[in-house]
């Protein structure tokens, strides 16, 4: 017969009539037939599948409101894994056909219950012959004394679920055996409902209510659609391998699932009928729960540019000559490094100006081929700078990473897909060597999700884990595994804790709107941490302390409360190839002690600082680009000693790179400190001066034995004892280029200040002597090099350049050595009131003012510079000194002006010629043009300069700094 002689609505109809066999059978007439009975999957599959008393919604208890792709495939799928129990025959050999004549064994059904042919399940039990079935009719079934179950039986109730109720205590000693259709209690004697330790047990639709199920190794369990309601759970004690598919757990007052163990080496027959269902469940898993707070989807190089936000601020904007104020949130600007308190010099200087035509120099001297050229060249005015990194996908990361590839491959153990753990105390523990793959469940309203602990070895992919009141995740006691594209939200701790030892993989995940940090690495905990989503938490998105060390890279933290990244208390950590953008602190916080490296990062569109490093912060800052924060570039306070090379630091709406005395607030506690200190310097984490708990469950946790750590792998590089900045870039900045107001010693070596829109670099207190050796400080729009009152600096080997002010303006003390000072607006050199300086060697033109100007009470010494006339008709003198001024001694000092030789003489070169401009390198170093994550480090530039015979420390004619 033709299906299309009749309408689908009527075939619906008499279909409806034919049990499932037929069905089968049918759909094997002729393709006609069988697409008519595809057709109808919507419909008659669809009430088949939920008219199956043995199992629920395909979707359950997840998401039981989404349709799955096919209910027909969802049936089929439920009577194959139905039916694992049964297949525990003997491995028939192929080359005996004898099989074909095996007779079929005869299952009888056994009914118990009022009326029926026999009472109670032990009686049945008794009677009951291999593969039989016991069916107990509604009712209330209990048993006095342990049950044991000797013979493989399959044991189901009938009619809806929960009118079969059983308190029984059921010891397993037979192969396998078959629970369905059953809400099962604990009898008064014991808490335990179901134990196995050799066979394989099976439970499909069934509710353990206040009891425990225990499996123990070689036995093995495989659960479907189960509900463990309140003071129930199961427990699994080295076992090679289980599966819970689909199951709510709800109301535990511990863990709802309890992983102990080694995995046996010893396996049963079920072992590989659960490692193929493992395998088809792993390559058709979906993502549990789809979590309703999505991550930002626009790209990270789209970002709205916060330079453009409330107040209208240009990154490419220029304060001019002290006319425009720069100002912005979080940091403050102190006023004693305005050019406003000009001397009466200077403000004669001014009205001497006139046109700009007559600012340029006659005879300028060329000094763009200086050994920093190659990093000014790349320093334009508006924002260019590479695209921040793409997030990496999870293949990516595998295909790469061996160590996440044999974690997948290789962990076993218990096998959890589907389930819902809520509204109870804890989700799953797994510890003692224990392993365990967790895919595609949920976990809400709990007070912890997931414990590994005790060297214990989990997979979590695709899950989600949002509302617990502590900790989501929680890795300690040197535990292992990989956490991977989960969803983990809106916890009342950190979403991932990692301590003691413990070094998990955390990989490609969305962890956001925590009330804590997104991740906290303390302890000694170590792991690595690639590819994630960390947004909108309330603290650090990264939180690293007490000799915590972590690898963390690849991730994209963003519009957090808080700082992007603190690490704090001798925390370390290497800290590579991340887009930290738009956190509302510092984008990277360091103090008390930590000591991390961090390279290669993009650290931008903040709301405060870029990096700050607070009191006693260390660590390598290396490599990356600093740009468009709404505060500083780089913070650093008193006592710290960091080390700052080959950075991008461009576009900040105040300083370039700040140092500053101030302390952190004392008041703070050990924990996040609770607010931001003056001056804009942002401390690290967040939350109202609450120290941070981090005892899970209240516990007290002594870490003073952890904190001398033995692990150094990120940690190696020469050892400080000044903060160090070399090779940086900072340009374009809405304030002073390099501010310092610091008591504390300070080396500046190799940086290029360029196109700052105040002062390039301004000393305004510097008790220990700072140095800055072959700098390039270059159109700035003040002055190039400020040094106050009662400073103490070295310039020696820089070249200053085309600043809109003074080339240098000092009124400190110290050396200044072998500087070119050219084509600087206002004066080459000038020296104030209590100034007591050496000024040798140097090369100076200006471009309207003296070369070189000696103000009244002026103590020190003017020998052997050369000054080149700036502009012809220009009737300021070369070098000028005070007439009241017999403190400071000019010798020997050679003024050139153009075409003003006698006769005979040679015209004296109009270059600066041996040595060239000046910095100078000895081998120049790799410039950072490409994206961090795709370029080398150049640590080995050399910068020369030659020292005065009364060098510090004895040091030797010719000092290298490496």
């Amino acid at each position: 017969m033709d299906p299309a002689v009749l309408p689908v609505e009527l075939w619906r109809v008499i279909l409806g009539y034919l049990p499932l066999p037929d069905l089968g059978r049918c759909s094997q007439v002729c393709r006609a037939w069988r697409e008519l009975i595809l057709s109808l999957d919507k419909t008659l599959w669809r009430q088949l599948c939920l008219r199956c008393p043995e199992c629920r919604h395909p979707n359950w208890p997840n998401r039981p409101d989404v349709e799955p792709q096919s209910w027909r495939e969802a049936l089929r799928q439920h009577a194959l894994a139905s039916r694992t129990w049964t297949q525990n025959g003997a491995e028939v050999d192929a080359s005996n056909c004898l099989y074909l004549f095996r007779r079929r064994k005869d299952r009888r059904v056994w009914h118990v219950g009022a009326g029926c042919e026999l009472e109670s399940l032990r009686g049945a039990l008794s009677v009951a012959g291999p593969f039989d079935r016991v069916v107990l009719h509604p009712g209330v079934y209990e048993e006095q004394t342990e049950l044991l179950l000797k013979l493989p039986v399959e044991i189901v109730g009938r009619g809806r679920l929960g009118e079969v109720a059983l308190l029984v205590s059921i010891e397993q000693q037979c192969p396998t055996a078959r629970l369905c259709n059953l809400v099962l209690m604990p009898a008064w004697f014991s808490p335990v409902i179901y134990k196995t330790s050799s066979g394989h047990v099976q439970l499909d639709n069934c509710n353990v209510e206040g009891g425990q199920l225990q499996v123990r190794g070689p036995g093995t369990c495989q659960a479907r659609f189960c509900s463990f309601g309140q003071a129930s759970g199961a427990h699994f004690q080295s076992v090679a391998l289980s599966l819970l598919d689909s199951c709510d757990f709800s109301g535990s007052d511990g863990a709802s699932v309890t992983v102990d163990g080694l995995p046996v080496s010893d396996r049963n027959w079920a072992f590989r009928h659960l490692a193929a269902l493992a395998r088809a469940c792993t390559a058709g898993g979906e993502p549990g729960g789809g979590g309703e707070s999505q991550p930002c989807s626009r790209p990270v190089a789209a970002a709205p540019s916060l330079c453009q936000k409330e107040g209208g601020w240009d990154p490419g904007r220029r304060s001019g000559r002290g006319k425009e104020e720069v100002l912005g949130e979080g940091t403050v600007i102190e006023d004693d490094c305005s050019e406003s308190e000009a001397s009466d010099e200077e403000e004669v200087e001014e009205r001497d100006g006139g046109d700009g035509a007559l600012y340029r120099p006659a005879y300028r001297l060329a000094h763009s081929s200086h050994g920093l050229s190659h990093l000014l060249g790349r320093a334009p005015r508006s924002l260019s700078s590479p695209a921040p990194p793409e997030l990496s996908t999870l293949q990516q990361e595998l295909q790469e990473d061996g160590e996440a590839r044999a974690l997948v491959t290789s962990v076993q153990g218990c096998l959890l897909r589907g389930c819902l753990f809520r509204d109870g105390k804890g989700g799953v523990l797994v510890c003692n060597h224990g392993q365990a793959r967790l895919e595609a469940n949920v976990f809400r309203t709990l007070t912890y999700a997931v414990r590994c602990i005790q060297n214990a070895k989990i997979v979590m992919l695709r899950n989600e884990v949002r509302g617990c009141r502590a900790t989501g995740v929680f890795f300690r006691l040197a535990s292992q595994g990989l956490v991977a594209e989960n969803n983990i939200h809106s916890n009342a701790e950190a979403g991932v804790d990692i301590r003691k030892g413990a070094n998990p993989i955390v990989l490609c995940n969305r962890i956001h709107s925590g009330l804590r940090s997104g991740i906290v690495v303390l302890g000694n905990g170590k792991g690595s941490i690639r590819g994630n989503q960390i947004y909108g938490n309330k603290e650090a998105g990264i939180y690293i302390l007490y000799n915590g060390n972590p690898a963390v890279s690849g991730n994209h933290i963003f519009q957090g409360q808080a700082a992007g990244i603190a690490v704090n208390e001798n925390g370390k950590g290497l800290i590579v190839e991340n887009v930290i953008r738009e956190n509302q602190w510092g984008g990277a916080d360091i103090r008390k002690g930590g000591d991390p490296v961090l390279r290669n990062n993009f650290i931008c569109y903040g709301y405060s600082d870029g990096v700050v490093v607070g009191e006693r912060g260390r660590g390598l800052i290396e490599g990356n680009y600093i740009y468009c924060n709404r505060g500083c570039g780089v913070w650093v306070m008193s006592s710290s000693l960091p080390q700052l090379s080959e950075n991008h630091i461009t576009h900040n709406r105040i300083y370039g790179v700040a140092v500053f005395c101030q302390k952190d607030s004392e008041a703070a506690g050990d924990g996040y400190l609770a607010g931001q200190g003056a001056g804009g310097g942002v401390v690290a984490g967040g939350g109202g001066g609450a120290n941070e708990n981090f005892n899970e469950e209240g516990e007290m946790l002594a870490w003073e034995s952890d904190l001398d750590s033995e692990d150094e792998r990120y940690t190696s590089r020469r050892p400080l004892g000044v903060a160090l900045l070399e090779n940086n870039l900072i340009s374009c900045n809405g304030a002073v280029g390099l501010y310092v107001k610091t008591s504390e010693a300070l080396n500046l070596v190799g940086n290029a200040v360029h196109s700052n829109g105040a002062a390039g670099v301004a000393l305004m207190q510097s008790a220990q002597l700072s140095r800055l050796v072959a700098n390039c400080i270059c159109a700035n729009g003040h002055t190039g090099v400020q040094v106050a009152a009662g400073c103490r600096a070295e310039l020696r080997g820089n070249g200053v350049y085309d600043n809109g002010g003074h080339g240098i303006s000092a009124r400190g003390d110290g050396l200044i050595v072998e500087n070119d000072v050219v084509g600087n607006r206002g004066c080459g050199v000038r020296l104030m009131e209590p100034a007591d300086l050496k000024v040798l060697r140097n090369r100076i033109q200006p471009v309207q003012g003296c070369g070189i100007l000696v103000l009244e009470n002026v103590k020190g010494l003017v020998q052997e510079n050369v000054v080149y006339q700036g502009r012809s008709g220009s009737t300021k003198p070369l070098v000028r000194q005070d007439p009241g001024n017999n403190d400071c001694l000019l010798l020997n000092n050679t003024l050139l002006f153009h075409g003003s030789r006698s006769e005979g003489q040679v015209e004296p070169a109009w270059a600066l010629e041996d040595p060239p401009p000046r910095p100078h390198f000895e081998g120049q170093g790799t410039a950072p043009t490409a994206p961090p994550s795709k370029r080398p480090i150049a640590m080995a530039t050399r910068i020369s300069a030659r020292v005065e015979s009364g060098c510090h420390n004895n040091g030797s004619i010719l000092c290298s700094i490496l």
